[in-house]
């Protein structure tokens, strides 16, 4: 992506430094065993209870209860974990949070009526953010040292995908060989087990911070048009996932609409590891909007191979390209988030951005289905195309309201301070 690394050096294994730092392979290692079930337990979900009830639908709303319980339970676990530190808040909420997984499990089995599925899976919305966390921890561990701030926002970004892409086959393939509730299960053994060992690290630990009085993160400056355009990129993920499946789905090939995603996945994470080595030049929002741009335009590849030949085999080329725009596009938005957001309250940043993309993803799938249901599946990919243009116009307005207010302060015998964004 030329024009984002404008004068970008490929760094000497920038990988191995980042964890050559003590501790960081440790917290790792946890961090990576606890993220794989977050792709696990919403399909384990919708194939535990749609085989026990018959209803894709009761499935579906179940699943979406507990979405809507972690967008407002997700920021108010990190604002305590930002207070108090990881390892005093992440193992009881993860615990809870478990008892909740648990208490579905029973309820499917036995049969409980289906108000107790809801109540068990928003239960299950006090898991905290471990992406954010570790997020929180890389920045830090090299708060002074942003290139290799930027490269470990890369490998998070990798990590990501790879575990998104991986968590929904383990998840099947657990319930369908060996029992319903498999995913679930071992899902929750993986979590406990991978947030135990993540926050047993704690020299890499962030100290706590009491910030009591600190701008709250969805007021900092240049904080909400950010969060705008993440809902607008998390749009464009949902509304991909549904489309691509409908349309595998109406030229008969529903069974291959997981691998064909996959692509996506995989296009995103290979990116994410390359754009890892770069050391980006010029500032960040410039960078985002470069981004955003490459994404927008990228995205627009799966409705051309739909509309021009309608083939599965088209599709999953240009999946693949699309997916290479998401990682670099992401891990420069979480860039902006920690830069944004003010001291003491990084791990509630982190996890408001990511709140910010599953509404979108929730949105997005929503708008997908209707693109689906009242045009047509090939039609439908207009929604991830226009959610990826809506992105870059909320991107390109924010950065023209801030070089207004700079002139203008300018003007007036003002300079921006220094370090100021």
């Amino acid at each position: 992506m030329p024009q984002s690394t404008s004068g970008a050096a490929v760094s000497r294994n920038p990988y191995r430094r980042l964890f050559a730092h003590p501790g960081t392979r440790a917290f790792t290692t946890g961090n990576l065993i606890a993220r794989l079930p977050v792709g696990m337990f919403s399909v384990s979900a919708v194939i535990m209870i749609a085989g026990s009830r018959g209803s894709y639908a009761l499935a579906g709303a179940v699943t979406a209860t507990g979405l809507a319980a972690t967008a407002v339970t997700a920021p108010w676990i990190a604002r305590l974990v930002d207070r108090h530190g990881q390892a005093r808040i992440a193992v009881p909420a993860t615990a809870f949070a478990l008892l909740g997984g648990l208490a579905l499990l029973l309820c499917v089995h036995y049969g409980a009526p289906d108000w107790t599925l809801f109540a068990a899976y928003a239960a299950t919305a006090t898991t905290p953010n471990i992406g954010g966390l570790s997020r929180a921890r890389w920045a830090h561990l090299f708060r002074s040292d942003p290139d290799a701030l930027h490269t470990a926002n890369a490998f998070e970004q990798a990590a990501d995908e790879l575990c998104f892409m991986l968590g929904p086959v383990v998840a099947a393939l657990l319930c369908t060989r060996l029992f319903p509730e498999a995913g679930t299960l071992i899902g929750g053994i993986l979590l406990l087990t991978g947030m135990l060992l993540f926050t047993a690290q704690r020299t890499t630990e962030p100290p706590p911070s009491r910030g009591a009085h600190a701008t709250a993160p969805f007021r900092a400056p240049g904080m909400p048009p950010l969060l705008l355009g993440l809902l607008a990129t998390g749009a464009v993920f949902g509304s991909m996932e549904v489309v691509t499946i409908a349309f595998a789905d109406a030229h008969g090939h529903k069974a291959v609409a997981g691998p064909v995603l996959a692509l996506q996945a995989a296009g995103s994470c290979a990116a994410g590891l390359l754009y890892g080595t770069l050391r980006p030049a010029g500032p960040p929002e410039r960078r985002y909007l470069w981004c955003l741009a490459l994404m927008a335009a990228l995205m627009s590849l799966p409705l051309l191979a739909a509309r021009t030949t309608g083939s599965l085999a088209a599709l999953a080329p240009a999946l693949l390209l699309a997916g290479m725009a998401t990682a670099p596009t992401m891990v420069t938005a979480m860039t902006l988030v920690q830069q944004r957001t003010p001291k003491g309250r990084l791990n509630e940043g982190m996890t408001l951005a990511v709140t910010a993309l599953l509404g979108g993803v929730a949105c997005g799938s929503a708008t997908g289905g209707w693109a689906v249901e009242h045009l047509s599946p090939t039609a439908g990919f207009t929604a991830p195309s226009a959610a990826a243009v809506l992105a870059l116009l909320i991107a390109a307005g924010l950065s023209r309201v801030v070089r207004i207010s700079t002139d203008a302060q300018v003007l007036h015998g003002r300079p921006r301070k220094a370090g100021s964004r």
